[in-house]
């Protein structure tokens, strides 16, 4: 068994405005947090589980992204009163097998005030009925599983995130009608919630003209080994020149490579979970050249750090790129390259920056309980100022709405690196208030 508690120990200069940010209220002289489980005067322990071994360890950098964050405010004056955040993290291996027993260990032992960041749309599943029953917080769970906000009066304890994969999904098939309406698409996607996730977002996208533009479809599963080349040659045989890949990022890399190698060249659509920059960097210098995936689409919501260009003097990537190289050793080594090339600890940071405010809204309203935590996530959330989004998006919930990012922008792969494209899509109906 993995086990990572984190505290952190290290203080360090930083941008006074970002500390304000980050640290936001330090009192408040009437805050409930008798029988709070997880909450001291001094601390607030926070759990989750991650895949920190296993085939989808690359996700892990989102918890050490997180950590990283917290380890800053924590050397900045702490949360919600001065609080400092104890974050421990278990292995699940991305088994949903695994991930109910080190939930129970998360709250029947570790005593955590709640849940942040647990990764997997099987592994959330698994667990949601234990925590709604216990009353625990399982909070922006990183999945873009439109469970999370579609099931909310049923799981009033769990809520997403990250843009939903539906969402997602209903982007590339506007982007792809747009600019390929000829297209024959092959989908090779995960056989789970996740995967069909994204397949019922494509077919709502493209409505009636889905059956005509996707000619073939395969499937993996998560504990399948790492080698599509069987999915790959299926798809080939389809006479496809489109190929939208929803998978997980050592599976994602290793469609591409196979179907590069094979011949077959065609066009590719990456879902937004397997387009951290350093994947596709290995996979250029691997192959020997970017031809072969140059123009490949994928969407965004972060901030990219290696894009210099756009990005050189911007505030918020330079915080992170403080924050990295000061931060985040407490969880594994090697830390989160504080460069950006792993956009999962991009991911990881901010969202941590949505819990931060948070648990101070939460110390300001006088209510540090999950209760109010809960309250606050699923109805009141309206961040326009996380320094990792991109420019013009806003982090908001609502008494009727419970899907806090619906905002996405197009990128596309050119040499080592990606290129936004166009503006913002929302795909919030009605539009993402400002």
């Amino acid at each position: 068994m993995k086990r990572i508690p984190f505290m952190s120990r290290l203080a360090v200069g930083a941008i006074a405005a970002v500390v304000a940010l980050a640290c936001g209220s330090q009192t408040s002289n009437n805050t409930t947090t008798e029988n709070q489980p997880g909450v001291t005067k001094d601390t607030i322990t926070i759990g989750a589980t991650f895949p920190a071994s296993g085939p989808a360890s690359a996700y892990y950098s989102v918890a050490k992204g997180a950590d990283a964050y917290f380890e800053y405010v924590n050397a900045h004056g702490g949360v919600a009163g001065g609080r400092k955040i104890k974050y421990i993290v278990l292995d699940d291996k991305y088994s949903s097998n695994e991930t109910p027993a080190k939930a129970r260990e998360l709250v029947e032992q570790d005593n955590v005030f709640l849940t942040f960041g647990d990764l997997g749309t099987p592994n959330n599943l698994a667990v949601r009925d234990y925590y709604n029953q216990q009353k625990v917080p399982q909070i922006q769970v990183f999945t873009g599983s439109d469970h999370w906000g579609n099931d909310y009066d049923q799981y009033k304890w769990t809520m997403g995130w990250q843009p939903d994969y539906g969402a997602e999904s209903i982007v590339y098939s506007k982007w792809i009608k747009q600019n390929a309406a000829d297209a024959k698409i092959a989908i090779l996607y995960q056989n789970d919630d996740y995967g069909l996730d994204y397949v019922k977002g494509f077919k709502q996208g493209l409505g009636s003209d889905y059956d005509k533009m996707v000619i073939k479809t395969a499937t993996y599963a998560t504990n399948d080994p790492v080698d599509m080349s069987s999915q790959v040659n299926q798809l080939k045989a389809s006479g496809a020149t489109w190929f939208y890949v929803v998978a997980t990022p050592n599976y994602a890399k290793n469609a591409v490579e196979n179907a590069i190698k094979s011949g077959w060249n065609p066009k590719f659509i990456m879902n937004n979970v397997a387009g951290s920059a350093s994947t596709w960097r290995a996979t250029v210098k691997g192959l020997g050249s970017s031809a072969g995936i140059d123009g490949m689409v994928s969407t965004s919501y972060l901030k990219d750090p290696l894009d210099t260009a756009r990005y050189g003097s911007d505030a918020g990537v330079k915080l992170f790129k403080d924050v990295m190289t000061q931060f985040g050793g407490a969880l594994a080594s090697p830390p989160c390259p504080s460069d950006g090339s792993d956009a999962f600890c991009v991911a990881g940071m901010a969202s941590a920056y949505t819990l931060v405010w948070v648990l101070n809204k939460a110390q300001k309203d006088g209510q540090l309980t999950r209760q109010h935590v809960m309250d606050i996530e699923c109805c009141q959330l309206r961040i326009n100022d996380d320094p990792l989004l991109l420019p013009g998006m806003v982090v908001y919930t609502s008494k009727t709405d419970h899907f806090p990012i619906r905002q996405l922008q197009v990128q596309t792969w050119q040499g080592d690196h990606w290129v936004l494209q166009g503006s913002l899509i929302d795909g919030r109906p009605g539009g993402t208030p400002k």
